[in-house]
């Protein structure tokens, strides 16, 4: 058995055609993984996709509102009718709107808490009863370093990630069973749209992201190729409800 290779596995990664989704696609399709890209800009995925390809896989664009449980039921539903299965769920997509707590509208509060968590649960939900078909599988769920930290321009978004945590620990103890592991990564501050926005709007944001980690950089997507790979892999089949930063070493650093 070669731990790490992931032929005729097929992975939906949701918010898989840009950033760190699209690093983690890239990930498991060098390891042989067909890649679901599932995501609403049709042509950001159409050159996700095409890349993927590229790579020597298959690989297909769903679309997919995650903030809708009905839309979540149905990518999965047309996942497993294009690929015959689904071993791997990559629940990635999310969103952030930085500004102090007491200036969220309910409004804004409630779209990024519906895409962050509750998005979680639909698509693990309704992802449940196509692992088992398959015998098992991973659902790799994507925390943040404000599943540990707070942050006081990010209240909202750091409510959902911790809220994915716990998640992932609940999912872990409720499958089991199963044969499903779910785990959590933790990325650090990774160079990605998401956050080049952030930068522009904490100031001096980049500099102190840098000072605070020992590696003395950002992350990239490329960095979470092995982890996403790793988890969604035989070689993680002892391993189920973790939270593993991915970081740099910002999490350790005093």
């Amino acid at each position: 058995m070669k731990l790490f290779d992931l032929t005729g596995k097929v992975a939906i990664v949701t918010g898989g055609n840009r950033g760190l989704g699209l690093g983690m696609a890239e990930g498991m399709a060098r390891a042989g993984a067909s890649i679901v890209v599932a995501a609403r800009d049709a042509d950001k995925s159409a050159e996700a996709v095409e890349h993927l390809r590229s790579l020597g896989g298959e690989a297909e664009f769903i679309a997919v509102d995650v903030a809708e449980d009905v839309s979540c039921q149905a990518m999965i539903t047309a996942a497993e009718e294009r690929f015959g299965r689904i071993d791997i769920l990559v629940n990635n997509a999310g969103i952030n709107d930085r500004k102090a707590p007491q200036d969220y509208s309910l409004t804004e509060w409630h779209r990024i808490i519906n895409t962050n968590l509750n998005s979680v649960f639909y698509c693990c939900q309704a992802v449940y009863p196509a692992l088992q078909r398959a015998g098992g599988g991973k659902i790799i769920n994507i925390g943040s370093m404000l599943s540990i930290f707070g942050a006081s321009f990010a209240v909202p978004y750091g409510t959902s990630k911790g809220g994915v945590v716990q998640m992932t620990k609940g999912l872990a103890s409720a499958w089991a069973a199963d044969n499903i592991q779910v785990n959590a990564i933790l990325p650090g501050w990774v160079d990605t749209d998401l956050t080049r926005v952030g930068r522009k709007q904490v100031e001096g944001l980049h500099e102190k992201i840098v000072d605070r980690t020992p590696q003395g950089r950002w992350g990239n997507p490329d960095d979470f190729q092995g982890i996403a790979v790793f988890l969604a892999s035989s070689g993680s089949d002892f391993l189920t409800g973790t939270a593993i930063p991915v970081d740099g070493g910002f999490s350790i650093q005093i």
